[in-house]
């Protein structure tokens, strides 16, 4: 603990010292800016912006960062090093859905905001009830800029979950040049990526547009199964007179094999390279006779001849399945209006809309095919069969804001109304034992059977006012709030055995302010300060939230949960001029009403939660970073992040009696420390970076007991930009190493939960050492 703290201390002084050092160096060029208020912030040419002029902890990257990861990264895995980000994914390009988190200051990714060009993604959750994630809403080629507020999303984010914190995605303009952009990538595992923009420069209407499309298709780098994607981005934006009308829509097709959990058991016995048994459907049969012989599955016995002996290495029914996978299609689009009424007021409108299908397949030796016990059956007679998790999102909203400046103040106000139909289920689907005759990258039909099948619907209201002030040349005050609330209704269209489930539940809050201000000391120091507060809306899914459990328990907590709500507290410092940009800030937060589900047996399962309010979580700690460019064609930048939340309660059930003794306890999946460094150089053409980011211990049960190690991952990317004309104007190749020194370790923990205490099968193995190579050219 103490060297660590002994890092950050030390990157501090560095930051501190370095605008002395820096008076040496060359000054760089100035970098066009993402807006105009980071053309005001700061002269550096960089492609992280720290928040200038903000009153929130608050960072942007531009679609350079993006640029330099290997083709198809999610943007997200591009933020992972900013102070205070812990981003996790079992692949190299952190696109893999079932794996991908991301938690901030101990929040983790469904306890944060998340929106595209102002329209809300939901949670990104895997299983999202009420929105996609940012893989599938855009690619990420068409991304101009992506901010995080660590602390609080901006009153005006469209989002019921941001209790600690926000990620803006912007998509980028339309170019007023014609043009066309091509890449091809290939790599590690049989990759190959192809990507092509058509941009159609300034119409005769005054409009520009561009048209994409992408298609990605990998192997899985341990076991069988694919990863691939299909997308088609679309935009186009058209001036008339004072109105600016902006039209965008989004298409995507993702099917993906899904990895084997593991525990640290597993990782011991097995090793980190174990997998699914795809490969082998006779091994898979044999597996689950085994487990019904045995009594494992819960099955009678389907094959007595098998025995009950697992073939080696396996030693339990869930150590291998033969398949599992995502399915997911989505569309998603907007329409906005931005008009300049007169110098003092500005409105803006949007209304957008999202469809997705989906389906999470899990080939379960738990359920054997309906023919199973059939003598004589040749079809649907497996001893497995296929479960299926099946969503359809159908949501529709409108988003409206007004500016109005009046001398020293800017009034903002804004409303946000969504109404989102939410459909899932639970089904099974037979499968023969000679061989598997379905596709797990296809949609599956004809089930034998439905589990539960519900209807949800929720309807989204906020509100939001706010006046900043600028008190002086030097100094700002913002203050302001929003109400939300949101209505969830449940009603079943199949039963489980349990029963139905009817009913609805509301979260609400009239009053939730955010205030802040800013002192800009002279043109290179400034110090910024907020408080906030903010709750997270109840889920409306049968595998989360109120509704996944039975009626009774549903009546038994719907009169008394709370939302879970957060207060946030943050004072910081900025630094910026020709060579260096820096902040450091610490921050306080208090999380109230926690809502904690807890599952019996193995979490594929899916056997029922219990949600309850648990207490309360007490977050401190502090972040730097900074970007120096110490040399003309050389630049460092580095962010290093403490956090301390341990929960303040421990966890009773509804009769009183003790579960889990959790107060004083470290929060799950939040790592201590985290460092990131990233050196960068580029020159008449080339260009490279290289990255190092540190990850402290994490727990992954709420008492403790269990942890993966700490581990350090380092990744390259080398190019060169053809320069002059002809053939190789517009050219480029880019090479991407992931994991550089091969490094084995834990990413993703609770892909099936967290428990109270003891190992469980929750963890995600990181990729090993990958190669991609990008061609681009630009017509």
């Amino acid at each position: 603990m103490k060297r660590h703290l002994m890092l950050g201390g030390a990157l501090c002084a560095l930051l501190l010292a370095a605008p002395h050092l820096a008076l040496a160096a060359e000054p760089a060029a100035v970098a066009a800016p993402a807006d105009a208020a980071a053309a005001d912030a700061t002269e550096v040419d960089a492609v992280v912006v720290l928040g200038q002029g903000q009153s929130r902890s608050v960072q942007m990257l531009n679609s350079q960062a993006l640029s330099l990861e290997a083709a198809g990264t999610s943007p997200i895995k591009a933020v992972a090093k900013l102070p205070g980000v812990n981003f996790q994914s079992a692949d190299a390009f952190g696109a893999y859905e079932w794996s991908t988190r991301i938690s901030i200051r101990s929040f983790n990714q469904n306890q944060l905001g998340f929106t595209l060009d102002g329209v809300p993604l939901g949670d990104m959750s895997y299983g999202n009830y009420n929105g996609l994630h940012i893989s599938r809403a855009i690619g990420s080629e068409n991304i101009g800029t992506v901010e995080l507020a660590q602390g609080s999303g901006a009153l005006d984010t469209a989002s019921t979950s941001n209790l600690g914190g926000a990620l803006k995605f912007t998509s980028r303009k339309p170019s007023e040049t014609f043009g066309v952009l091509a890449a091809a990538t290939g790599g590690s595992d049989n990759t190959w990526r192809g990507f092509v923009r058509l941009d159609t420069g300034v119409l005769p209407s005054g409009a520009t547009a561009y048209l994409s499309y992408s298609k990605q298709e990998g192997d899985k780098w341990k076991g069988e199964g694919q990863q691939n994607q299909e997308q088609v981005n679309f935009k186009i934006v058209q001036p008339a007179g004072p109105l600016t009308i902006t039209a965008w829509a989004n298409g995507s097709k993702r099917r993906e094999n899904d990895y084997q959990d593991l525990s640290l058991g597993m990782i011991k016995r097995l090793g980190y390279g174990w997998d699914n048994i795809s490969g082998d459907w006779a091994k898979a049969v044999r597996v689950a006779d085994v487990g019904n012989n045995r009594g494992d599955s819960g099955a009678p016995p389907t094959n007595p001849a098998a025995g009950t002996a697992y073939p080696s290495p396996i030693a339990t029914l869930d150590d291998a399945y033969y398949d599992a996978a995502g399915l997911r299609d989505d569309v998603i689009g907007a329409v906005t209006i931005d008009a300049d009424v007169n110098e003092h007021l500005s409105l803006s409108g949007t209304a957008y809309g999202h469809s997705n299908n989906g389906q999470g397949l899990w080939y379960t030796p738990y359920v054997p095919s309906p023919n199973a016990y059939t003598p004589g059956a040749t079809t649907n007679n497996a001893p497995i069969s296929v479960r299926t998790t099946e969503y359809d999102i159908n949501r529709a909203g409108l988003i409206g804001a007004a500016t109005l400046t009046l001398g020293d103040h800017k009034v903002e106000g804004g409303w946000w109304y969504e109404d989102n139909d939410f459909n899932q289920a639970r089904r099974f689907y037979g499968l023969d034992r000679a061989a598997p005759q379905r596709d797990s990258l296809k949609f599956q039909s004809n089930p034998f059977a439905t589990q539960w099948a519900y209807r949800f619907q929720t309807l989204t209201s906020q509100f939001h006012l706010q006046d900043t002030w600028s008190v002086t040349d030097v100094f700002t005050v913002n203050a302001g709030f929003k109400s939300l609330r949101v209505k969830n209704a449940a009603t079943t269209s199949v039963a489980p055995a349990s029963g139905a489930i009817m009913g609805s539940i509301v979260s609400k809050d009239s009053f939730l302010p955010q205030v802040g201000a800013t002192w800009r000391m002279n043109d290179n120091h400034e110090f910024f300060g907020s408080y906030s507060e903010n709750i997270r809306a109840f889920v409306a899914a049968a595998t989360s939230g109120p509704f996944s459990t039975t009626q009774a328990g549903f009546n038994a907590i719907r009169g008394t949960l709370k939302p879970e709500s957060s207060k946030t507290v943050e004072l910081g410092w900025r630094f910026h001029n020709e060579t260096l940009q820096a902040v450091v800030d610490v921050y306080h937060v208090d999380f109230e009403n926690r809502l904690l589900a807890t599952q019996a047996g193995a979490g594929i399962v899916g056997n029922p939660s219990v949600l309850a309010n648990v207490g309360s979580v007490e977050s401190q700690g502090f972040e730097v970073a900074g970007t120096w460019r110490f040399l003309p064609d050389w630049s460092l930048f580095a962010s290093y992040a403490y956090n301390d939340s341990t929960y303040s309660d421990d966890v009773f059930n509804g009769a009183g009696a003790l579960v889990a003794r959790t107060a004083g306890k470290n929060t799950v999946d939040t790592p201590k420390t985290l460092l990131k460094t990233e050196l960068s150089y580029e020159h008449a053409g080339f260009f490279a970076k290289v990255s190092a980011n540190y990850t402290d211990k994490r727990f992954f049960t709420y008492t403790n007991d269990q942890s993966v190690p700490s581990y350090t991952l380092v990744d390259l990317t080398a190019g060169y930009r053809f320069q002059g004309e002809g053939w190789t104007k517009g050219l480029e190749i880019q090479a991407n190493i992931t994991n550089l020194t091969d490094e084995d370790y834990v990413s993703t923990i609770g892909s099936n939960g967290f428990g109270n205490s003891g190992d469980n099968q929750t963890l995600l193995a990181g990729a090993p050492r990958q190669a991609f190579v990008t061609v681009k050219k630009q017509f």
